[in-house]
């Protein structure tokens, strides 16, 4: 089953406000679009995706984005992260009112298609979310066809999702798992291996093969 995909985006020099530090200040912005990058061209690698939309505090900031196949638009006045995944939704059901539409999160520089696809696949057209490696957050929630979304991101979001009737997806998924919001974050995708405009940022010698 296919999924159409919205993905909220800051302005570089604003996200990951808990990752600065990580790399000199004025290379953060270059690290936050990296990390965008290698989560957009996990995602479009995936056959399982049909769509992704980004949704953008200033489109013209990630317009290099676009290269990767991903649409762009402007994210609507209430500057918010459920208000991002809710405006994009409502332009993908305005084009396909039975479309699965998921919520991603930009900063999986580690993700696999692979991961992806087997979140798709074990969700098997429920609504249901995948939780941070933590277990407190929320890296994506898929709708049911031609249900409601219904994002709950933010502080606690995987509490919030299974308590509005998402099913949690059980498999491993690591890559899927790991956000990066910390230092300690980045670290471990490291680890794992991330993409090549996250690594190049890292000035790291090779990526993680996609």
């Amino acid at each position: 089953m296919d999924v159409d995909l919205v993905v909220p985006m800051k302005h570089p020099r604003e996200g990951k406000s808990r990752l600065r530090g990580a790399v000199e200040a004025d290379r953060h912005p270059g690290l936050v679009l990296a990390l965008a990058a290698d989560t957009l061209a996990a995602v479009v690698s995936a056959g399982c995706v049909r769509r992704v939309l980004l949704v953008a505090a200033d489109p013209a900031a990630v317009a290099e984005l676009a290269e990767l196949g991903v649409e762009i638009v402007t994210e609507t006045a209430e500057k918010s992260l459920n208000a991002a995944f809710r405006h994009g939704e409502a332009l993908l059901r305005a084009d396909d009112p039975h479309a699965v539409v998921g919520a991603l999160q930009a900063d999986l520089p580690a993700l696999r298609a692979g991961d992806l696809s087997a979140a798709l696949a074990e969700a098997a057209g429920r609504r249901a979310f995948v939780a941070d490696r933590q277990g407190t957050g929320t890296t994506l929630l898929l709708s049911a066809p031609g249900k409601p979304l219904d994002p709950r991101f933010g502080p606690g979001s995987s509490r919030k999702h299974a308590a509005s009737g998402a099913v949690p997806l059980a498999r491993q998924l690591p890559t899927l798992r790991s956000d990066v919001d910390t230092p300690e974050d980045l670290a471990h995708v490291r680890g794992l291996g991330v993409g090549k405009h996250t690594a190049a940022r890292l000035g790291e010698p090779c990526a993680a093969p996609r």
